[in-house]
């Protein structure tokens, strides 16, 4: 009896286990449910992202078989949701009733017969090579030659092979130029052994220049060879036709290599399926660190390590930098530690979709780690992490691009950046750490667009806000948040005219203080058509 009695019991207990571990994986399924279906006000918050695209399209036509079966999380927005939420962090700044006007002017005529060829030898990096180029273009125009297609950098800090058609689609080039100015692939036979000029333009010069005094070269020379190409050309004061194709030259025929947009769509579209993005331009590397001089929050030997960079590069000409008054004056990239700062008081909440554009971190996790404690879903070309089901704690890691997908752009650094550019371009808001080369070009590129939010951090005035964390005479919280929230209410890309030179400045400094023609092209390629104009649906950048 006693042994029927226990036999019962056991058999009771099993019972009951199962019906509570039944209960515990309906209930789990539930929250599940509820967490990736949609409310109302999340249809209302989604809706308000503007989209033209189906955001499962590029991983069905354009992933490879192995990468087909990859479960990837279903489309929803991982931020704070509802409208308040689209107004305060995603809304785009009014377009202000401007849009893309690029065509010429009725007094534009086909380019006049060749007197020559130019050769250009490109400098710096993707985006240094493309302002560049773009400028390249129109100075082939102003001195009536022939563009041989441009030389890309292969001597610069990343040793990069590539040539002109591994980065951009040099057919496009070529064909969407010929009203404009007539560009070959390579220089006639008989011209390779000709003498030739090899001249250093002198930096932002205007129309006179290139008339008068490189022009004349055509009397002695069939063949001039540009030296370098950065900054070559004046940002103002330049006929409005000689602006209007820098422009047609930069964002129309300027586009990718067919394989380069492709694989940049796929990661876009990959990106899309978290909800709305921000794109980080984390110019946290060594080549930036050890050029600016930036020590801050890095260990002795690391410092010492950017020094000798600095110092065997022979040309960065500047050795003997004071780290502390670099960073007080703002010229310093912001620490990923400073960047998570900043996000959480703009008010990002922590499951905020980040791509990191930008290449190896300096010091890796070990610097990476305390913006990744703010916002785990830190994603990039290689690597990324998320948490889809944030309720049972379960932390899945995949790549948001096979190994095999990125290995024909492996080891080519303006390759890898171009794919960077494409997602940065494409994103909800763009964030840069550091106003450099790339920061310019996407803000410009956004603005031409009429793209989502461009948040340039005022890092002078963030700087001694940081200290201030640090020395303990302020905490994170409402007061900060609403410093750094009025700090960048007129930083976020909106049109505007550009600006000119810093009064006072004269000489090469008074050119070198105008803000860049390629990040802000208005009023020359922005115009008012008419009355205010909504903003506009967001198109896949080509």
């Amino acid at each position: 009896m006693q042994k029927r009695k226990c036999v019962s019991v056991v058999q009771l207990r099993k019972l009951l286990t199962a019906a509570i571990c039944s209960i515990a994986f309906m209930a789990l399924v539930s929250v599940h449910v509820q967490h990736v279906v949609p409310s109302s006000n999340d249809q209302k918050f989604n809706d308000k992202i503007t989209t033209t695209r189906d955001l499962q399209r590029w991983t069905r036509e354009l992933a490879p078989p192995h990468l087909s079966k990859v479960l990837f999380p279903p489309p929803k927005s991982n931020v704070s949701r509802g409208v308040s939420d689209y107004e305060k962090l995603w809304k785009p700044p009014s377009n202000r009733g401007y849009l893309p006007c690029t065509k010429p002017t009725p007094n534009y005529t086909a380019p006049a017969e060749s007197r020559g060829y130019l050769l250009v030898h490109t400098n710096g990096g993707l985006n240094q090579m493309r302002a560049g180029i773009c400028d390249m273009v129109a100075v082939a125009r102003i001195i009536n030659a022939t563009l041989v297609v441009p030389e890309l950098d292969k001597r610069s800090f990343w040793q990069d092979t590539s040539n002109f058609s591994d980065v951009f689609d040099e057919e496009h080039f070529i064909r969407s130029l010929a009203n404009d100015v007539k560009i070959i692939k390579k220089l006639p036979q008989e011209l390779v052994n000709e003498t030739r000029i090899v001249k250093y333009f002198i930096s932002w010069s205007g129309m006179d220049y290139y008339e008068n005094e490189i022009a004349t070269l055509w009397e002695e020379y069939q063949v001039i060879r540009a030296a370098k190409s950065d900054s070559r050309l004046a940002n103002n004061n330049l006929p409005a036709d000689i602006q209007k194709l820098r422009c047609r030259a930069c964002y129309e025929a300027l586009r990718f290599s067919p394989c380069i947009e492709q694989m940049g769509k796929l990661l876009v579209e990959r990106m899309r399926l978290f909800g709305p993005y921000v794109a980080l331009h984390l110019r946290y590397e060594k080549d930036m660190l050890a050029f600016s001089g930036c020590t801050h929050d890095l260990s002795q030997d690391e410092a010492e390590e950017l020094r000798i960079i600095r110092e065997n590069t022979s040309y960065w000409k500047i050795k003997e930098i004071d780290p502390v008054e670099q960073r007080l004056k703002g010229f310093c990239p912001l620490t990923p530690k400073e960047v998570g700062i900043f996000l959480t008081a703009l008010g990002y909440p922590s499951k905020t979709p980040i791509y990191i554009a930008s290449g190896g971190i300096y010091g890796g996790e070990s610097h990476m780690a305390e913006l990744r404690s703010r916002y785990p879903l830190l994603m990039s070309k290689e690597t990324m992490s998320w948490d889809p089901i944030a309720d049972l704690r379960l932390t899945l890691k995949e790549k948001l691009a096979s190994i095999e997908e990125l290995e024909p752009f492996s080891n080519h650094a303006s390759q890898m950046a171009a794919l960077d550019y494409i997602v940065s371009i494409e994103s909800d808001v763009f964030i840069p750490s550091y106003y450099g080369n790339m920061a310019k070009a996407v803000e410009g590129h956004r603005r031409f667009l009429g793209r989502g939010r461009s948040i340039l951090p005022d890092r002078k005035a963030l700087v001694r806000l940081f200290d201030k964390l640090a020395q303990g005479t302020m905490t994170e919280g409402k007061s900060l948040s609403n410093k750094i929230i009025d700090l960048h209410r007129r930083r976020l890309g909106s049109p505007r005219k550009r600006k000119g030179p810093i009064s006072g400045t004269k000489g090469m400094d008074r050119f070198r203080s105008e803000e860049a023609f390629y990040s802000n092209s208005l009023p020359d390629c922005l115009c008012r058509t008419g009355p205010l104009h909504p903003n506009t649906a967001s198109h896949v950048v080509r």
